[in-house]
């Protein structure tokens, strides 16, 4: 009697330990669970959750039934791919999805903003299109549905020759970007301050744009691999630097996404890079105060020669 009530002891156990380990597989989540939502609304985050659970499961129709199919535009504004249409976003999809492998993956890393427009960064792992891609995304939604998405980042970073190959023709590249589709989905506070720092960095200021940041805020060049620490730094940085990067002097703003606790703004090159690199965007997120906490900007720093990028590189010593 004793044995056998030891072995139904170790068979449940054994049982217990089985059906706790199947919990767990079955709970492992499907893309790395690391996205920043401390500045976007449920909603938003809910929402863009969903959208890339369905794209790193690869199914086009579950992906598709997040964007509108009424009013759509979809650029991918480093390689030159425009979207106008439901149905045109659809095959390219229906074409790409289908040959991805399991590890595959698409997933955000950051939401800024709310069910209105946000901007999101999110990486694309190389088994998607070949190399691997971090992106900014800047996304305006309408009745819960997305009517414009743009994707910014850099080819360097993904591969110099590979983006080439892909890259759309410099006589054939995109010029309409539909921003008038979605002109005031932006929040007001993140407008402002948006509309602020483009005026300061466009007119060579970097006082009055160090004056927008708070006192441990960061400022991030993702295309530079550069990040400057604190408010004070950073105003000797763009002291420096504004007058020659592709964002600053003479640079304009195009289009703001967000919500009241960040988000960002697309930005129209300085003149001496329009010819090549025309566009960027840059991320912020704001503290209680509206005070940036933090600017990430990207932009395709494969259309620089490699000389211009290490001269903008070293701008950032201080």
């Amino acid at each position: 009697m004793k044995s056998r009530i030891i072995i139904l002891i170790i068979a449940t156990a054994i049982g217990s330990f089985a059906v706790s380990d199947c919990g767990a597989q079955q709970k492992k989540p499907l893309f790395p669970e690391i996205v920043d939502v401390t500045h976007a609304t449920p909603k938003a985050a809910e929402f863009f959750h969903s959208f890339f659970t369905a794209k790193s499961r690869h199914n086009v129709d579950a992906t598709m039934n997040d964007f509108s199919n009424i009013t759509l535009t979809y650029i991918d504004a480093t390689l030159g791919w425009p979207f106008y249409t439901h149905d045109a976003l659809k095959d390219v999809f229906a074409q790409y999805m289908p040959k991805w492998p399991p590890s595959g993956l698409s997933y955000p890393t950051l939401i800024l903003g709310d069910e209105h427009s946000a901007l999101v960064a999110f990486t694309d792992r190389p088994e998607l299109f070949g190399g691997e891609i971090r992106a900014l995304a800047a996304i305006d939604m309408k009745h819960g549905k997305v009517i414009r998405w743009i994707d910014y980042w850099d080819g360097r970073h993904f591969g110099v020759e590979l983006a080439a190959k892909l890259r759309t023709p410099a006589d054939k590249f995109p010029t309409d970007f539909k921003e008038s589709t979605a002109p005031d989905n932006a929040a007001p506070t993140i407008r402002a301050v948006a509309d602020k720092l483009q005026s300061a960095f466009a007119g060579n200021d970097p006082k009055g744009a160090a004056a927008l940041f708070s006192s441990n805020a960061v400022y991030e060049d993702m295309t530079l691999r550069a990040q400057v620490l604190g408010r004070l730094a950073i105003e000797r940085y763009l002291g420096r630097a504004l007058a020659k990067l592709p964002a600053g002097a003479g640079s304009s703003l195009l289009h703001v996404v967000g919500g009241d606790m960040g988000g960002g703004y697309e930005w129209q090159a300085a003149p001496a890079y329009r010819a090549s690199l025309r566009r960027g965007i840059n991320a912020i997120t704001l503290d209680q105060d509206a005070k940036i906490t933090r600017l990430t900007t990207v932009w395709d720093g494969a259309m620089i020669p490699d000389a211009d990028i290490k001269a903008l590189i070293l701008l950032a010593l201080d």
